[in-house]
């Protein structure tokens, strides 16, 4: 295993690449997903001043649990990956090995994905996302922390109209460049028991846009 460049700052590997596991583990597949319904208030309740029952409806409605919570959720269990990750534009690959568990909560509305494992050149790592579905917004939508960053990364992510994949768009602060960043992922479902997540992003030293890196998971 090839150790990892000494000028890649344990912040960027942490941000712009482990994330992207996390994301992965909590994309699955729901083919016929159930339908969102209204929740009733209880019997007592009385609307604020101005408010109609359908505004009360809508903020029920937006907090309530429904298909893409659903697919989210799908990919609850245990999974084992394997990562390859390029560390410049060039540069020979190095692997290593990750475990993670994934469950749901705030009772189904967020997925939580739990990561260990040992990131080469950098010791142990451990981190943890949660992510959902925002029935407001329309989209997919993730938070990232883990022991390598202060910095919390956020995402947003859209799923195609066969729901073969999921494409994620996050913004996270560079430790080099000491400036915002962005990087792109494609989740892709391989089988009902396999994920393959590919990643790309500029190159922090030359500003080149490269594939940083690609996990093969398999779900335990």
């Amino acid at each position: 295993m090839k150790k990892l460049s000494n000028w890649f700052a344990p912040g960027l590997f942490s941000v712009a690449c482990v994330a992207a596991l996390i994301a992965s583990l909590s994309f699955a597949q729901e083919k016929e997903p159930a339908k969102k319904e209204a929740v009733a208030p209880p019997a007592d309740f009385k609307l604020p001043p101005g408010w109609t029952a359908a505004d009360l409806q809508a903020c029920m409605l937006a907090g309530t649990p429904g298909e893409m919570q659903k697919f989210l959720a799908s990919g609850k269990g245990e999974w084992s990956g394997k990562t390859t990750m390029w560390m410049y534009p060039g540069a020979d690959p190095s692997t290593s090995d990750t475990t993670s568990t994934v469950t749901t909560i705030l009772e189904g509305r967020f997925t939580k994905v739990e990561v260990k494992g040992d990131m080469p050149g950098m010791g142990p790592y451990h981190g943890i996302g949660v992510y959902g579905y925002d029935n407001v917004g329309k989209k997919f939508v993730s938070t990232w922390i883990d022991n390598h960053s202060t910095g919390m990364m956020q995402g947003e992510g859209e799923l195609s109209k066969d729901q073969k994949t999921l494409t994620w768009n996050y913004n996270f602060n560079c430790p080099l460049t000491q400036k915002p960043a962005v990087m792109k992922e494609v989740e892709t479902i391989v089988s009902e028991k396999e994920r393959k997540l590919e990643m790309w992003g500029n190159d922090p030293k030359s500003g080149k846009n490269f594939k940083m890196m690609q996990i093969d998971l398999t779900r335990k």
